[in-house]
């Protein structure tokens, strides 16, 4: 065989789950399995809810239904394989299809840090500029801020695969991980892989400066416009509609940051710890988000009781 045709001669790859855990795979599936399903039921929920509610055809809620429907593809891109490792033990995973879930799982997380920007200036028109809210925040505005959101995401983690292609994958085989990550598929190589490294931190650097850097310019116009209220009472309620997007925001890139900066001080940290963060930002967002928002947000929350005990009525909050 050419040297071109055995370019990476490893067909598959192992996925070790959680190092140092194996033993315990059973156990670690439960927890797995319930956050997956509680994903699908609240956001599929969400996503009914905000389709059949003509009240809720506004922009927050079209970037809230985009928002479950990204974290559904989320979830289903990375459980049902960490499920196959956990309870069916079946960690080999083929090359192509390790770098199919790379590309989606990288993808659907800018995409996911995309609508929480646009979220967050959608409450900075809300509070700072309300007068003006119907006409910069159109249902237009809205599809093409989504849009660009999911450009911005297929350009940026396009070339990974692509430069992982290029890569002699000769002896190495074992991912320590529970899904196929770019920097742990990387590590592998028979070769330099400086590009690559440079690349992925890179893209998780300006993706993560660019967007909390976003957010946290809403935020503090949305604070120094709140705190010009005379009333205490407008004050609350100002605040009151930030707070889902703000608990979003916190379980989104908490694990996102700690497992981006466990790639600097890796030698520091336990590889099953590392491991188990990285795995709960792609589980536990999409299982928040829905539950976050339920409870925050009076319109959505009066229709899923209505949805399922149509005789009860909730009390006014």
């Amino acid at each position: 065989m050419t040297e071109n045709a055995t370019h990476h001669s490893i067909s598959s790859f192992f996925l070790v789950g959680i190092p140092g855990l194996q033993d315990f795979h059973c156990w670690i599936g439960l927890p797995v399995c319930l956050l997956f399903a509680l994903t699908l039921l609240g956001n599929s929920v969400i996503i009914i809810i905000i389709k059949l509610e003509p009240s809720l055809h506004k922009p927050m809620y079209f970037f809230l239904c985009m928002l479950a429907m990204n974290d559904l593809a989320l979830a289903s891109s990375s459980a049902p394989k960490m499920l196959d490792i956990f309870w069916l033990d079946a960690p080999w995973i083929n090359f192509d299809i390790c770098l199919v879930q790379l590309y989606f799982i990288h993808t659907f997380c800018i995409i996911e840090s995309a609508l929480l920007v646009a979220m967050a200036f959608d409450h900075y028109v809300a509070i700072c500029i309300p007068l003006r809210y119907p006409t910069i925040l159109t249902t237009s505005m809205g599809i093409k801020m989504s849009l660009a959101g999911l450009t911005r995401a297929t350009l940026l983690v396009f070339p990974g695969p692509l430069l992982i292609k290029r890569l002699p994958y000769y002896t190495k085989h074992v991912i320590n991980h529970a899904y196929c990550e770019h920097m742990a598929v990387v590590k592998l190589a028979s070769a330099n892989t400086l590009i690559n490294r440079v690349y992925g931190i890179s893209v998780a650097l300006s993706v993560m400066v660019l967007d909390l850097g976003l957010i946290a310019i809403s935020y503090i116009k949305i604070l120094q416009a709140v705190f010009r209220l005379s009333s205490q009472n407008a004050r609350s309620k100002a605040l009151s509609t930030c707070a889902a997007h703000v608990c979003t925001i916190l379980v989104s890139y908490t694990p996102a940051l700690f497992s981006f900066l466990t790639h600097g001080i890796g030698k520091k940290v336990p590889p099953s710890i590392h491991i188990i963060f990285a795995s709960l930002y792609l589980l536990v967002p999409p299982t928040v988000n829905p539950l976050v928002y339920g409870v925050k947000t009076k319109q959505i929350r009066d229709r899923v009781v209505d949805l399922f005990f149509p005789n009860k009525k909730i009390s006014e909050s």
